[in-house]
């Protein structure tokens, strides 16, 4: 175990903040990444995490909480994204490149201000490709906050949300409010991309919205099912990011180690390489029996 655990692991404060935190932050990007998939507002998903980053920029240069410039920032780009139409199909990628095109400019002029200010790039570091064994544990109180109010909020507009989801004229047919459903959800999506900011950096959020989740949805014919493998998939690329990159401290003997980002995003990419290439052998093994099919989700509501 000394290989893959190094001396103090479990004893360093900071990594115990960090799992915890990278914990929390899974469990809500598993959860929200699902409905994102099954929504196919992946694109929106992205688009936010550049709004995020104008954000965190804009929340650096004026020295406030890096949460709050994240989730402030997404919130914004999730009701500009609605005003101008992402609840259309049609008007969907018009309206999420609109916003992205806008969010890439503020970011790149509140990045540029940032190194005026100072002659260290950690800030910027910081907020693109995150940073969390810097994170204080004042911040977990407001992160645990986030995460029950989404996962609360998701729990209560569950049914209408999957409807509209899957089958949005379905929904619309049984009285379901579909902009009502659409804002609500896309502010949580948008804390969802604020809070996995601080964790892998804004650009590299998406990582752990989609990832996990469209890895879920591959081998489960249950919306649960899905839901509990897509939260316990990120919570393990997460961890295994945080063990790594503790670890690549001692790799090098320079007391330099590789960014958990990075480990968390090669995570993420091997379990969606993995769960795909079990899902395609087990579909050849059901084909001749009928059974090889992808899961009807209509079924779900």
């Amino acid at each position: 175990m000394h290989v893959l655990l190094e001396p103090g692991l479990f004893s360093n404060d900071t990594v115990r903040t960090a799992l915890v935190l990278g914990a929390l932050v899974s469990i809500v990007s598993g959860v929200v990444g699902v409905f994102t998939v099954l929504r196919g507002q992946s694109f929106a998903g992205h688009a936010l995490t550049d709004v995020a980053t104008a954000g965190g920029a804009g929340a650096s240069l004026a020295a406030l909480s890096p949460l709050a410039g994240f989730i402030g920032g997404g919130v914004i780009g999730a009701g500009a994204m609605d005003a101008i139409g992402v609840q259309r199909v049609k008007d969907r990628d018009v309206a999420t490149g609109v916003v992205l095109g806008a969010a890439t400019g503020l970011s790149a002029l509140f990045l540029y201000l940032i190194t005026l200010q100072t002659t260290t790039t950690g800030s910027t570091q910081s907020i693109l490709f995150g940073s969390v064994f810097t994170v204080e544990p004042s911040t977990l109180p407001d992160v645990l906050v986030l995460t029950a109010l989404v996962l609360v909020g998701l729990a209560v507009i569950r049914r209408p949300l999957l409807m509209s989801s899957i089958s949005p004229e379905l929904a619309a047919a049984r009285g379901v409010r579909l902009r009502a459903v659409g804002i609500v959800f896309m502010v949580m999506l948008a804390v969802a991309v604020g809070l996995s900011a601080i964790v892998i950096g804004s650009i590299l959020s998406t990582a752990l919205l989609i990832g996990p989740p469209a890895s879920a949805l591959r081998v489960s014919t249950r919306l649960s099912r899905a839901l509990l493998i897509a939260c316990a998939m990120g919570v393990a690329a997460t961890w295994l990011g945080i063990v790594f990159a503790y670890d690549s401290y001692y790799w090098f003997g320079s007391g330099r180690g590789l960014p958990v980002s990075f480990f968390v995003v090669v995570d993420v990419l091997a379990e969606f390489v993995l769960v795909s290439l079990v899902a395609r052998r087990r579909r050849r093994l059901l084909a001749p029996f009928g059974r090889g099919a992808r899961p009807d989700h209509v079924g779900w509501i």
